[in-house]
């Protein structure tokens, strides 16, 4: 009875989103991330941002490549398919616009503090967005595009695996332990497929020509072939050479388009395209692309072995400018590469303690502005968020536009990368078997070179030192005298009853153009 009260619900709210983004022709393409419903929009004036922002299911919208309406994670993966389904539905349709006469009010507040903040969140990540249109933040947002789809598939085979670990280091179940790594190991082993699949896809070409050069690269027979001097091995190169096959594969496809005559297209251009990129596979890109990949996890280990507290210290303390560069998107190859080699990533854990800083930095603001209810109101809302690892509802809403607690706030994750870091130069490496989630949503994801229970306590630790060094740094120099006296003196609405109109306190902090406090989650790597 549930499940049905709950599709009940996915439908309702589909359908309440549908007019308010300019109906079913107004919509190009539909996608979803961890957290995010991401649609292609024909008529951006059609959208009704406050509208949206208004529903109860939405948290939040961002304006990017696409149009991104917020739903947090769990939801946005059942609300999909049931918008799809509307928009596949009304796809013929004519007319379909805006719906009018039944707009639900846009939500107010009673203090202006918050929206200021908000706004200028807004504007900040405006001008940002601006500055990341160069050609080679555009080209990395599209290798993101590429890895984030298989975020799910990789964060689901992860808990997986360590369960599996679980299972063998107990001995409980020997039975089903066998079963369990061939589910945890299946994806990983052809991961390199679904690479060039999406690579195809994303740059323009045919997914499943990408698809099918990728798969040169795991083929067992590949070990029959010898390139440069050397025989391969099933897997060199891995993601990274599978990107470089489907890449050329794009470019032949392409070339082929042009050149071959309508009639012969069919038989010729898929041929010509898997023909030759698959020989420059075999007798280049693999063992380069192997060579780049044995390069990059041996810069890794020798990176946190003899200098792993202060290379976390600055990588912990860098994270969150790079997410505003929009340079992490660089990071999720490197992220990938490491966890098909070693079976986890040593980078993440030590990059999510800038969400750890971020925390403390928000706990900061909140007891040093007890005057100041609407902010206070903001961080209440954002903080759930932000205890797992999703930390722009804080970044945009409270600590960037406030300036002093951002980087207070790179502070704190510094000193939690830093410990991390330690443990690894001591011995004990805290790695990540998945890419995508932080903060306590990692726990399950957690993997090093000696126990788990080490594992936990180093990264548990390293959160707390995030969360404690974020919250002193900001506490004590995260305001002027000036600045604190004002945002301590502005009205309040204590003594105002909570209206209709006020912020919702599930809600998190929205950073677009006129937002209000509490809205707008976004994930650490997505």
């Amino acid at each position: 009875m549930s499940d049905d009260k709950n599709a009940d619900k996915n439908r309702a709210t589909a359908a309440a989103l549908l007019p308010l983004v300019g109906g079913a022709a107004n919509v190009t393409s539909v996608t979803h991330c961890m957290t995010r419903l991401r649609l292609g929009i024909r008529d951006r004036s059609l959208v009704r941002d406050e509208a949206l922002k208004a529903l109860p299911a939405v948290l939040g919208v961002v304006e990017d490549d696409t149009y991104q309406i917020v739903l947090g994670p769990g939801t946005v993966a059942r609300v999909t398919p049931e918008f799809t389904a509307l928009v596949e539905a009304r796809a013929d349709e004519t007319g379909d616009t805006p719906a009018t006469g039944s707009a639900i009010p846009a939500t107010t507040t009673s203090t202006a503090t918050a929206d200021e903040l908000a706004a200028q969140g807004a504007a900040l990540k405006a001008r940002q967005k601006a500055r990341n249109a160069t050609p080679v933040k555009l080209f990395l947002r599209r290798i993101a595009n590429i890895f984030v789809p298989l975020i799910p598939a990789l964060i689901g085979c992860g808990i997986i695996a360590g369960l599996n670990g679980l299972l063998t280091n107990f001995g409980v179940l020997p039975a089903l332990v066998p079963a369990l790594a061939a589910i945890a190991s299946g994806f990983m082993s052809l991961i390199a497929v679904f690479v060039g699949h999406n690579t195809a896809k994303e740059f323009g070409g045919t997914p499943v020509l990408g698809g099918a050069v990728a798969a040169i690269i795991v083929y067992a027979g590949v070990a029959k072939v010898t390139a440069f001097g050397q025989q391969l091995s099933p897997g060199q190169g891995g993601v990274l050479g599978a990107l470089g096959a489907a890449l050329l594969a794009v470019q032949i496809e392409k070339w082929c388009r042009r050149h071959v005559p309508e009639t012969l297209d069919v038989l010729v251009t898929p041929t010509v395209t898997v023909l030759v990129a698959g020989l420059v596979t075999l007798f280049g890109l693999m063992f380069v692309a192997g060579e780049v990949a044995t390069a990059i996890g041996t810069c890794a280990d020798r990176l946190l072995a003899h200098g792993g507290a202060a290379a976390g210290f600055l990588l912990g303390g860098l994270f969150l400018p790079l997410v505003m560069l929009g340079l992490h998107q660089a990071l999720i190859p490197i992220h990938t590469t490491l966890i098909e080699q070693q079976g986890y990533t040593v980078l993440l854990p030590i990059l999510a303690m800038a969400g750890a800083g971020q925390v403390g930095a928000a706990l900061a603001v909140y007891f040093r502005l007890p005057g100041n209810r609407s902010i206070r109101t903001t961080i209440k809302s954002a903080l759930p968020a932000g205890f797992l690892g999703v930390g722009e509802p804080l970044i945009y809403g409270v600590s960037l536009p406030l300036g002093r607690p951002f980087v207070t706030a790179c502070v704190g994750g510094a000193f939690g990368g830093g410990f991390v870091g330690l443990f690894n130069q001591l011995g004990t490496a805290a790695g990540s078997t998945a890419i995508g989630p932080s903060g306590w949503a990692l726990f399950p994801l957690l993997k090093g070179n000696q126990s788990l229970g080490a594992t936990l306590l180093v990264y548990a630790l390293g959160l707390l030192i995030g969360y404690a060094a974020g919250f002193l740094a900001t506490y004590f120099f995260g305001f002027g005298k000036q600045a604190l006296t004002e945002l301590n003196s502005r009205p309040r609405s204590d003594a105002q009853p909570r209206s209709d109109a006020q912020p919702r306190p599930d809600a998190q902090p929205q950073p677009d153009a006129q937002p209000r406090p509490g809205h707008q989650p976004l994930r650490n790597g997505s």
